[in-house]
């Protein structure tokens, strides 16, 4: 699904999904990927949500938004609440949700100006 883009010169935004890929400002990331407004990193370790780890949120975290929203892939999978701990000591809030709806609420945090971190789960099935 392409996505209609608003004023956000100089920042990441999403700017289509599908399934296998999420592009970002026009690149295409086949693997999971961490998001802010400022920074893109590639190649998140986890590919489904089973896969996810401490220190994966850990990785997270380090991003220091307040807000954070887990895209667990193709559907909406909550991790346990001890994987979540790294992100919940900290005070930060998480919302769990598939892939491509985190995508799409991204965009309207980030174009409102919010400190927003996005944690995608690319899955590829095979």
């Amino acid at each position: 699904m392409k996505l209609h883009s608003t004023v956000t010169t100089g920042l990441l935004s999403i700017t289509s999904y599908e399934s296998g890929h999420i592009v970002v400002n026009g690149r295409s990331l086949t693997k999971s990927f961490l998001l802010t407004p400022q920074q893109l990193v590639e190649n998140w370790p986890p590919a489904s949500v089973d896969q996810l780890t401490g220190p994966d949120l850990l990785a997270v975290a380090a991003l220091d938004c307040p807000i954070v929203l887990l895209g667990t892939g193709a559907h909406q999978r909550f991790p346990s609440r001890a994987l979540l701990l790294p992100l919940i000591e900290r005070r930060i809030g998480v919302e769990v949700m598939d892939s491509h709806a985190a995508c799409r609420t991204y965009n309207i945090l980030m174009a409102e100006g919010r400190n927003v971190a996005a944690a995608l789960i690319i899955e590829h099935r095979g």
